[in-house]
């Protein structure tokens, strides 16, 4: 009997220090939905369509799951996000293994540059650029393929831009 208690507690022990970085709530120091933020409609620099209506619905999504900001959509946020798509790539990954010129997969990277002002100071909370990755498996069809990750790929991009907000130190 005496052997089980010692290894329960040695487990304990074991387990114990995974915990001690754990904060439960928000990580920024604010209350959860003391501030409401609002999410303008980017714009779309790039020459690829049909990258902003996933994107706001992942970035509105992403902030409802946080719960950091109250999501604001009457034009009374106290935090007002707004961004450019300033650029989406796809590199090469994987080749087929019979024919070294046909690709496989793709990486598809998207950037956004993003600004949060307080909008009853004006002052900006941050200006920076994100980006947001997945990769994407070809089968014979490219268009249809990235059209089916796109929401992948602004999910990724959402739950970095607001993880930078939540977790700002401004």
């Amino acid at each position: 009997m005496k052997f089980y208690s010692s290894i329960a507690v040695a487990g304990a022990l074991l387990l114990l220090p995974g915990c001690a970085g754990y904060q439960l709530g928000p990580t920024g120091g604010r209350t959860a939905g003391s501030q409401s933020l609002e999410i303008a409609p980017f714009t779309n620099e790039t020459k690829e369509a049909r990258v902003l209506d996933p994107l706001t619905t992942a970035l509105r999504r992403r902030t409802q799951e946080d719960g950091t900001f109250k999501l604001a959509t009457q034009n009374d946020g106290d935090i007002l996000l707004t961004g450019i798509v300033t650029d989406f790539r796809r590199r090469e990954l994987s080749f087929q293994s019979t024919d070294i010129v046909t690709v496989r997969d793709y990486l598809l990277v998207m950037t956004v540059h993003a600004v949060a002002r307080d909008r009853s100071s004006g002052r900006v909370l941050m200006d920076r650029s994100v980006t947001g990755k997945t990769t994407v498996r070809v089968a014979d069809d490219l268009v249809s393929a990235e059209r089916q990750s796109m929401p992948l790929i602004a999910d990724d991009l959402a739950r970095n831009l607001i993880g930078l907000l939540a977790d700002g130190d401004w």
